[in-house]
């Protein structure tokens, strides 16, 4: 049977082997990946800054752009940081995307590196579920101009700075006045997102289908601020009303230098990332076994 996927990017996280050789270095596992699909018809393209790190050669190399230009399939070898990088990066250009997990947790990379094989061969020949995230754009503003524009697959958060007190942020949504907020942080999750900060700053989890986000406190000062869910179809507005050495992070990935008097705007992405999950996939398995429900229960 002949691979549904013909040009897969194979993109990973440069990991070096660790102390003890307790876990293979990502050079070793990508190479076994890219003989895989070597075996199954595929043509296999490098990311560049992948190969790059990791040494691997013999096959084609090409930047992010040309990827998302040139492959049908994108193969995410990592955690769901490396996930979630890669997933804001291909969007654009709406490549699906298939993790194998080289990490801990894995809500999105969902492939167990031990058999990768077995659930991989089923996939590229088609035997998967497709899975749809809605994405946020952001923006900050200083004096009218926007001086910092990013796509967030996980979240959007205000933090107060590393040594300072609270920070204190008037907030809108779609130009309605919500609340000032006085807290050592705002979190604005997408459904995506509820897995992550969120769900350790008290947000609740939600479905993936929700066209929804969940703007979650951190730490307020006052004890009825709590976590509330948001239609994703208006704009959220937070201004930075008080405190020092502020930050904005998008994934915790890319982050923007806050003064007093600066605008974030939230909105929903006219993009989508492509997740590919095995077949027979759901959600509620994925929350069952990474939250570890039901263990103990006989």
């Amino acid at each position: 049977m002949k691979s549904k996927f013909r040009h897969i990017a194979l993109l990973g996280k440069y990991q070096l082997p660790t102390a003890g050789g307790t876990k293979p270095s990502s050079r070793l596992i990508l190479e076994k990946v890219a003989q895989f699909l070597h075996t199954q018809g595929c043509e296999v393209i490098l990311e560049h800054d992948t190969a790059a790190n990791t040494g691997l050669t013999g096959y084609p190399v090409m930047d992010v752009e040309g990827i998302g230009r040139s492959c049908d399939l994108a193969l995410v070898v990592g955690g769901d940081g490396t996930m979630l990088g890669y997933g804001r990066q291909l969007a654009q250009y709406n490549v699906p995307l298939i993790g194998i997990n080289q990490g801990r947790l894995g809500f999105i990379t969902d492939i167990p590196l031990e058999d990768f094989q077995t659930t991989l061969k089923a996939m590229i020949h088609g035997e998967y579920e497709e899975d749809k995230r809605v994405m946020m754009h952001a923006k900050v503003w200083r004096d009218g101009h926007c001086v910092f524009d990013a796509l967030a697959l996980n979240d959007v958060v205000v933090n107060r700075g590393a040594t300072t007190g609270m920070v204190e942020m008037r907030v809108e949504v779609d130009g309605h006045f919500v609340a000032n907020q006085r807290a050592d942080g705002l979190i604005i999750a997408t459904p995506t997102g509820s897995t992550a900060y969120a769900l350790s700053a008290g947000g609740p989890l939600m479905h993936p289908s929700l066209p929804a986000w969940v703007m979650v406190p951190i730490a307020p000062h006052t004890l009825s601020n709590r976590p509330i869910v948001l239609p994703d179809t208006g704009e959220v507005v937070i201004d930075l009303v008080a405190g020092r050495d502020a930050s904005a992070n998008f994934d915790m990935q890319s982050l923007a230098s806050l003064l007093l008097g600066d605008r974030i705007t939230v909105t929903r992405s006219k993009h989508y990332a492509r997740f590919l999950h095995p077949r027979g996939w759901n959600y509620f398995d994925t929350l069952r076994k990474k939250l570890h429900w039901n263990e103990g229960v006989a």
